[in-house]
């Protein structure tokens, strides 16, 4: 491995990139046995591996300092190069699903691969490259502009990141307030996040169109690779969670209402969960990385020096600063075989989460990494979850060295916010399918179609203070909305996987737990979502009576936590 800092990047030359992919595409389609086109196809993988790996520092390196003109020259380059890199792929595809030697070429390449091939063919074409390239661009005016917030409160500037924690303040004065400023933020910029997202659903929905789909909200399962589930099952999952989760979660909130003493659950108070405050990590960044370094030591061979090469290799961004984006992420740089870990610290228990979560998926690359497609390294995103936010409960027995005495305010911080997240995870699904069938709404009907989504979701949410989040303009702040649309009931979906790991490691103990979690993160993309729950011995979420057994054991372990514990 190599110091991340150290990585070479080059942007290719593309019409040298060019002659590669059509020398080598050529020789798959015109191979004349089995071991020229497995040879072809091999050599075609590792040149998108070299490319893609090029594509993905630009971006990290863009996303650490969005300040930084080099490789703000280089991410717009790639927001009009990566479509045209694209065209190549899908021929390659094209090439893979038509050979004769089809069954030659299954025996090397994942057969997630020709799946995957086959959905790129239907949701790609050249004639909607210019689309593509008008997509990332009007994308990336999202995340520049939430990047480069700069929020005044009390005297001080802060980013959207860094008033987070504000937002969680002991005193309630301040946590309406900084809630109120950060809703302001969005306020003064209402009129370009409308005109920025109105822009997208019009280009999404031409490109939909222009390949043959009904909307962008029935594509968006090609384009997602959701292999073994349709709109259907999605639509009748959402209402499961409706049914089930949403009563839950409405006892936790009315319990969080009455240990605080409030009158009212107010909005700005749902992330303040504790009279005496919320369980917040002891120590500096780099000691909880050194803590968390020891816990990967102690939790398997595996993690162990998966953890230490991140460390060793620098291969962790966590500090928050002027000019970096927002949110966090793990991203696999095939070519290199490295993990990288982005985020932004606040001095929140989400910075232990950070070194859960992202190291959850992190971990998972690391142990998948020789696949020989790069694209099946990293299952499909409902899958990828399940190792991150598996990992946050497999980590929940080294969280005394986070938080001390605060472990148990910690823990059921986190299992409670956990399944609270469940119907906001699929509002923002159903929202978005909402969206893209009525692609000619007006602003006013999205915020409208918000607001109503989120009083069947969370009816608890209290916005009487805030009549701005009352209107529905809370979605501005969710990404995926805007960059990564219907990547978001992923996470909900192996939200309910992990559930299903964290009662087998924290109540069942069941020995096989790892072994099964260690077999899917090998298999990594090799399979799909349905296929990697059934390898670690789970349920799959859409599965009648799925979440019964889980919600029953989270219900009995939370109520079984007295509330002296919470003081």
């Amino acid at each position: 491995m190599t110091d991340f800092a150290k990585l070479p990047y080059a942007r290719p030359e593309y019409e040298q990139v060019a002659q590669q992919y059509q020398t080598l595409i050529a020789a798959l389609k015109n191979a004349d046995d089995p071991l020229t086109a497995v040879k072809a196809a091999l050599a075609i993988s590792q040149l998108n591996s070299d490319v893609v790996s090029q594509q993905m520092l630009a971006y990290i390196r863009f996303s650490v300092n969005t300040l930084d003109k080099f490789y703000e020259a280089e991410n717009d380059y790639w927001n009009e190069f990566g479509p045209k890199y694209d065209e190549f792929t899908t021929a390659y595809y094209q090439a893979l699903v038509d050979s004769p030697y089809r069954q030659a070429l299954r025996q090397e390449l994942p057969e997630t691969l020709f799946e995957m091939a086959e959905n790129q063919i239907k949701t790609f074409s050249a004639a909607v490259i210019p689309l593509l390239q008008e997509n990332n661009k009007i994308s990336n005016q999202y995340s520049t502009l939430i990047a480069a917030a700069q929020i005044e409160f009390d005297g001080q500037t802060y980013n959207i990141s860094q008033l987070g924690k504000l937002r969680n303040d002991p005193d309630r004065d301040i946590r309406r307030r900084a809630t109120a400023a950060t809703t302001q933020w969005f306020v003064d910029h209402e009129t370009e996040f409308d005109t920025i997202y109105d822009q997208l659903v019009q280009i999404r929905t031409k490109i939909a169109h222009q390949l043959g789909y009904r909307d962008y909200a029935a594509m968006s399962f090609d384009f997602m690779n959701r292999f073994d589930y349709d709109e259907a099952d999605v639509a009748n999952y959402r209402e499961t969670i409706r049914q089930k989760v949403v009563p839950i979660v409405n006892k936790l909130m009315a319990r969080q209402q009455t240990r605080l003493g409030l009158d009212n659950l107010a909005f700005y108070d749902e992330g303040y969960n504790f009279p005496s405050g919320n369980a917040l990590p002891q120590g500096t960044p780099e000691e909880l990385v050194a803590k968390a370094n020891e816990m990967y030591h102690e939790m398997s061979p595996e993690t162990g020096k998966f953890f230490q090469m991140m460390v060793d290799d620098h291969n962790l961004d966590l500090l928050s600063h002027h000019g970096k984006q927002g949110g966090g992420y793990c991203e696999f740089l095939p070519k290199f075989k490295t993990p990288f870990i982005f985020a932004n610290f606040n001095g929140t228990s989400g910075d232990v989460d950070v070194l859960t979560h992202e190291a959850g998926h992190a971990f998972q690359t690391f142990m998948a990494q020789n696949i020989k497609a790069w694209e099946c390294i990293f299952p499909t995103n409902e899958a990828a979850e399940i190792f991150s936010m598996s990992m946050e409960f497999i980590a929940y027995p080294w969280m005394p060295k986070f938080f001390g005495e605060q472990t148990t305010k910690y823990k059921f911080e986190h299992l409670s916010s956990a399944l609270i997240f469940l119907p906001y995870g699929v509002l923002v699904d159903h929202f978005q399918t909402e969206v893209y069938q009525h692609p000619d709404w007006t602003p006013a009907e999205r915020k409208a179609t918000w607001r109503r989504l989120e009083k069947m979701y969370l009816p608890s949410r209290d916005y009487s203070d805030d009549p701005d989040l009352d209107r529905g303009i809370y979605w501005y702040r969710q990404g995926h909305i805007f960059e990564a649309p219907f990547y978001y009931i992923d996470y909900t979906l192996a939200q309910v996987v992990a559930f299903q790991f964290w009662k087998r490691f924290e109540v069942d103990h069941d020995p096989q737990a790892w072994s099964d979690y260690l077999a899917m993160a090998k298999a990594g993309g090799s399979l799909s979502f349905n296929q990697l729950v059934a390898l670690g011995h789970l349920q799959s979420p859409f599965k009648d009576g799925a979440l019964d057994d889980v919600l029953t054991a989270i219900d009995q372990n939370l109520a079984s936590v007295p509330e002296s514990a919470l003081q």
